[in-house]
């Protein structure tokens, strides 16, 4: 088992920037990849950002390059994402969630049935 908080949601104007925290517990040490995922009002879950755990290799979904990044610490067991520019259309709840099964492409790192593993979220909202 591995048990994901995340922190460091808010309500900011648009143009601000919020950094997201998800710390994982428990057999953190099975973890391969962590990702980042939101659903925004009346949306479906998307997938926003993803790092392989070793590597430290990204993937992203476009909406999000060159204003998302998303960064490791393994000695804290922690994964973040740094959001600057941020967008009224980026208003959802954000979850983390971590994969400990399966080898995949860093470009399969979008798809959701591959983490095994999912935080509570955090509600982020950005005003206009």
């Amino acid at each position: 088992q591995v048990q994901l908080v995340e922190s460091g949601g808010g309500l900011v104007q648009a143009g601000a920037s919020l950094r997201l925290s998800c710390a994982a517990s428990g057999r953190a040490f099975s973890i391969q990849r962590m990702g980042w995922f939101r659903q925004g009002p009346g949306k479906g879950r998307e997938f926003v950002a993803a790092i392989n755990w070793s590597s430290g290799s990204t993937y992203y979904t476009d909406s999000v390059k060159g204003r998302f990044t998303i960064s490791r610490d393994n000695a804290k067991n922690t994964v973040y994402l740094q959001m600057n520019s941020l967008k009224p259309e980026d208003t959802a709840v954000y979850y983390c969630a971590t994969g400990t099964q399966g080898y995949y492409r860093l470009s399969d790192y979008y798809r959701d049935n591959i983490y095994n593993y999912w935080g509570q979220g955090t509600q982020v909202t950005v005003s206009s």
